[in-house]
């Protein structure tokens, strides 16, 4: 099975644009507060959410 980046790339690209609309589509009020407390947030807090995001995707990568 030859898959090319571009095969797997766009498609995830357009699920994660999916997920990330669903959010402000479905509860913009609520999409909105939760916006407003993440800027609360500190550079350290945001980091670390950042890193936990990052570790999850490699894990999922690495076990699909």
């Amino acid at each position: 099975m030859d898959t090319s980046l571009a095969d797997v790339f766009w498609p995830a690209l357009a699920l994660v644009l999916v997920f990330e609309g669903l959010m402000p589509f479905l509860a913009p009020g609520a999409w909105r507060r939760m916006f407003s407390e993440m800027l609360k947030l500190n550079d350290g807090q945001v980091r670390f959410f950042g890193l936990v995001c990052l570790l999850a995707g490699a894990l999922l990568w690495w076990v699909a």
